[in-house]
């Protein structure tokens, strides 16, 4: 086996240490909800964002999976959530685009068949 060069020893430590906090943990997975202190503006700004962006709100409509409980604080967290998952899941596609509205759960807030992603 052919000695490394400290150098070398260190950059391959370095970058193995960055991969390795980029890593996905098992069991980890988060969802973007509303904070129960958002206010109806901040939860009503953030229903048209989602809307505007890309995300599906059909599921939140009166036909839909995730039509009750009929409150905005359901609506938004679901639609929040969908922007975030469509996103990749990033600090970013929660806190950023929904400020001081948003929060992260590890526990899945699915119900009955409002499924979130």
């Amino acid at each position: 086996m052919a000695n490394m060069s400290p150098f070398l020893m260190f950059i391959g430590i370095l970058l193995s240490s960055i991969m390795i906090n980029h890593l996905p943990v098992a069991n980890s997975k988060q969802w973007c909800v509303s904070m129960p202190t958002a206010t109806y503006e901040q939860l009503e700004d953030n229903l048209g964002f989602a809307c505007a962006n890309g995300v599906d709100c059909r599921p939140i409509l009166p036909s839909g999976a995730c039509f009750k409980p009929n409150t905005t604080i359901s609506h938004a967290s679901y639609l929040m959530n969908s922007y975030y998952a469509q996103h990749g899941r990033t600090n970013n596609s929660c806190f950023f685009f929904f400020p001081n509205s948003a929060m992260l759960t590890s526990e899945d807030p699915s119900y009955n068949l409002c499924i979130y992603k």
